[in-house]
Parts: C-alpha cells; sequence; structure tokens
C-alpha cells in the first residue's frame, strides 16, 4: 500500500515534531548531502587517456620493450606506495618510443 503526501503538508508534519527529532533529522539530511558532494566522477576524456595508456604498455610489453612486474611486486607497490604504483618497469638505458 503507498501513501502519498504533499511537500507541504510533509513540512507541517516535521515542524510539529519535537525539537530533538527536528535536530536528528537535520543530521541526517545534512550527512546525506555532504555524502553526495563528497562524490567524486571521472571524465570521459580522463577514461579514453587511461586505456590509451595502458594499451600503448601492453604494446611495448609485447615488443620487449619494457619487462612486466609479477603479481606479488605488484601487491608490495601496492602496499607501499598506494596509488604511486608502478606496473610495468622501463629498463634503465632503454628509450621505449610510444
Amino acid at each position: 500500500m503507498q501513501a502519498t503526501i504533499s511537500l507541504d503538508s510533509l513540512w507541517q508534519l516535521i515542524r510539529s515534531l519535537p525539537l530533538d527529532n527536528q535536530k536528528w533529522l537535520e543530521d541526517k539530511l545534512q550527512s546525506h548531502l555532504s555524502a553526495q558532494e563528497e562524490t567524486e566522477y571521472i571524465r570521459k576524456e580522463e577514461v579514453l587517456a587511461g586505456i590509451d595508456a595502458g594499451l600503448k604498455d601492453l604494446k611495448l610489453l609485447k615488443e620487449g620493450k619494457i619487462k612486466s612486474t609479477s603479481f606479488d611486486d605488484f601487491l608490495e607497490d601496492l602496499k607501499h606506495e598506494g596509488k604511486n604504483r608502478t606496473v610495468a618497469h622501463i629498463p634503465a638505458g632503454s628509450q621505449a618510443a610510444v
């Protein structure tokens, strides 16, 4: 069973609540709004640039110009560097053309 209520009726209901209930409702609404404002979005261009970079790394890997990282080393990099991790290593002295 669904019930329909107008915004005016809802406002009247809220105003009739005890002050501590109104404060509780205010806190819930503020935390909900704050959580929505913190949501970050990635632009389409950033997604495409990431895919492009990954495909270029894959091409270099297949050409033998870079060396892959083992999964265990990758996990260690994650633990120590967080988001600044290295997925592929370019050997010293080599120049990789992209």
